[in-house]
């Protein structure tokens, strides 16, 4: 059993040295290579395949016991200053490893047949083999520097990612923003992990814990200035877990081809900043003010993400909003110290909403058979309905990834969505109420979703409908308001093209929409046996998922004691209100999305403020935009002001002076041994008669 503990490190180099291999290839054989499509993906898939069956192997050893195995090297030393660089497996990294490989397998399967005419299908593949090698780097890092060094190619890889189709402008300003927004989360990270060197002399999670704890029972660090540190460190997941303040990069990240959304949404980015927060959590954990800040930024954003996707229509963007809310919840979890009840919602959500992402793909892959190639019309949910006829398997599994997300039993969101609002019932009525309510919501926009998607009539060649989604794009890409805005009613298609709104009408092929290959399909198949079955390892009444992970800082007997003492009485008052709001959510929506008895239009008339609050995303990109983008225009042209006139002014006075009185100077310079005793005569002159007058 050793070698495979000795031998971890391949787990990550393997999907590296694909991509390298592969990238290598584009640089310098770009046609040969990129003519080896197959060949290609096979060797990248067979690479991830063999850390995948690493992975198990690992987690299968750690479940059966083995201990927590660490393996350093001395990277960098002076003085008393020591560096090692290394990886450890324990139950936590068994875990995260297990989730990224299989579900980056899958991804990278299904990329196969919705990539499969693409021009960039091989620098695809090459940039998913290296997001995947940098979070599994990530998960298996030892300390805080090696987690930085990886947490920053994990966001440089997101960056290639979201802007794959760099040649729009759209995906040009989503990996844009995504990278800023991250930096300032990145940088209170930094800050962060340099605080607690300073403070205890290490960058290792357990001792930092420790020595942290210490110096604040000891009075000789402030608890102040620890809350401070911690909530730095708070700030990276913040930014790639998508927490309020920070989230708005999120729904932009959607321009990126679709695998890599599954990707980033369930596996890898976003769950970076939940796996941080519970690999720090021997550090948050003593400190209640950090704890609190983390629980209420999660239930925010948990609120946030749900309200702002009941309005969404794009499918995409509306699953975007519905991860933001999830991670809300694990994030509240940990702030609630559910730190068992995080991990578990982190583990089903990988699955059932990878399974939810690549079933939108599935969706736009066969809308564009009917509607063409631009987003606008193919993520567009009210062209869409009926699909459930026209694609079987896309359909029951968007289904089955719906109702798990729902909180429905025996699916594996209502195991452990049902855990963390058990425990934030614990920890703070409050913020039960918060979960609670969300969990509502996110049943009703949910089923909104597949309603509008797969039930009733098919609306794909409503002209009515392609109208309207054709003036919302024109205005939403700048063209049909401002000055000298176009009329969007008289805009032709060739206007359109030359504006980059590019009409899928010259597209279209086909009268009705198809089901995907099976390169697309077996991956949902396989998504959503876990997405079914995976919860019931973490039941309350044999929870095998709590006794393998625990905090740190319990001790499995006291895991199993808090076990025995379940009380099934306020297990089903809980679960009881949770699938109660559920169910309401579910039939409001039916009522307006399958059965048409409420007209959602008038429900958004009477309640105007509330619709266009969500409508646009709480305005947080305008009040940004008006802060932060605008603000800091007007203060670099403060700056430039100040830089043309008084500091270019004051080097050019200085120029000026130089070259006037050079010039004045070369005059009195003739060779004349008498000019110069006339010059010097006169200047004492000038001396005695200024003395005299003083």
């Amino acid at each position: 059993m050793e070698p495979i503990y000795q031998y971890a490190w391949l787990i990550p180099v393997l999907p590296l040295l694909g991509a390298m291999i592969v990238g290598l290839g584009l640089i310098s054989y770009g046609e040969t290579t990129a003519r080896l499509r197959r060949v290609s993906a096979v060797f990248i898939v067979s690479l991830i395949g063999a850390a995948m069956v690493h992975s198990f192997a690992l987690l299968w050893s750690q479940w059966q016991g083995h201990e927590t195995y660490t393996q350093m090297i001395d990277w960098a030393a002076a003085g008393n200053f020591q560096l090692a660089m290394g990886y450890t497996i324990d139950h936590l990294t068994a875990l995260m490893l297990v989730i990224v490989t299989t579900v980056a397998f899958l991804v990278m399967v299904y990329t196969d047949g919705y990539m499969a005419h693409d021009p960039g299908y091989v620098r695809f593949y090459a940039y998913l083999s290296l997001f995947s090698s940098s979070m599994l780097g990530l998960v298996i890092s030892p300390n805080l520097v090696q987690v930085y060094i990886f947490w920053e190619l994990v966001g440089m890889c997101s960056y290639l990612l979201i802007g794959f189709w760099y040649d729009r402008k759209a995906a040009a300003d989503a990996c844009q923003k995504a990278f800023v927004t991250n930096r300032v989360g990145d940088f209170g990270l930094l800050l962060g992990i340099l605080g607690l060197f300073w403070a205890t002399n290490s960058f290792e999670f357990d001792v930092i814990g420790d020595r942290l704890h210490e110096l604040t029972a000891s009075g000789s660090l402030s608890a102040g200035l620890a809350a401070l540190f911690a909530v730095l460190v708070f700030l990276g997941p913040v930014a790639k877990s998508a927490q309020f303040p920070l989230h708005v990069w999120l729904p932009d990240a959607m321009e990126g081809p679709t695998p890599i959304s599954a990707l980033i949404h369930a596996a890898t980015m976003v769950a970076a900043g939940v796996f941080l927060i519970a690999r720090m959590f021997p550090v948050f954990e003593g400190i209640p003010l950090v704890m609190d800040v983390i629980a209420w930024t999660g239930a925010f954003t948990a609120f946030l993400g749900a309200t702002i996707a009941i309005t969404q229509n794009d499918i995409k963007k509306g699953l975007a909003y519905s991860t933001m809310s999830q991670l809300g919840y694990m994030v509240m979890a940990m702030g609630a110290g559910a730190y068992t009840a995080g991990l578990f919602h982190l583990m089903t959500h990988a699955y059932f909403k990878a399974m939810l992402f690549l079933g939108s793909g599935s969706v736009i892959h066969g809308m564009e058979a009917v509607v063409g190639h631009d987003p606008a019309y193919a993520q567009d949910m009210r062209l869409m309905g009926g699909l459930r006829k026209y694609m079987p398997i896309t359909g029951l599994t968007f289904l089955i990834g719906t109702l798990a997300i729902s909180g429905i039993p025996p699916f594996a969101g209502f195991w452990s969505k049902d855990e963390i609002l058990g425990a934030a019932f614990a920890a703070n009525p409050a913020l039960w109420a918060v979960g609670w309510l969300t969990a509502g919501i996110t049943a009703f926009y949910m089923f909104r979703m597949y309603f509008s998607t797969f039930e009733g009539p098919f609306r794909g060649a409503d002209s009515d409908i392609r109208q309207k989604i054709r003036i919302e794009t024109l205005q939403a890409r700048g063209l049909a308001f401002g000055p000298g805005a176009m009329n969007p009613q008289e805009l032709t298609l060739g206007e359109a093209e030359d504006h980059e709104v590019h009409s899928g009408d010259e597209h279209e092929h086909s009268g009705s929409p198809h089901e995907s290959p099976i390169t697309m399909t077996l991956p949902l198949l396989v998504l959503a046996v876990p997405s079914m079955l995976i919860g019931l390892i973490g039941t309350p009444f044999n929870n095998y998922f709590e006794a393998f992970i625990h905090p740190p800082t319990e001790a499995a007997h006291e895991v199993m004691e808090a076990a025995e003492a379940f009380n099934l009485n306020e297990f089903l008052v809980l679960a009881g209100g949770s699938v109660g709001v559920s169910l309401i959510g579910i039939t409001l929506a039916s009522l307006m999305y399958l059965r048409h008895q409420i007209d959602p239009g008038a429900i958004a008339a009477k309640i105007p403020s509330f619709y266009k609050l969500s409508k646009n995303k709480w305005y947080f990109d305008e009040i940004y935009d008006a802060v932060f983008i605008q603000g800091s225009r007007r203060l670099a042209r403060q700056v430039l002001e100040v830089d043309v006139r008084i500091v270019d002014g004051v080097v050019n006075l200085a120029g000026f002076v130089t070259l006037i009185t050079g010039e004045g100077l070369k005059y009195l310079e003739n060779g004349r041994a008498q000019f110069y005793a006339l010059i010097v005569f006169g200047a004492v002159l000038g001396l005695v008669i200024l003395s005299g007058i003083t």
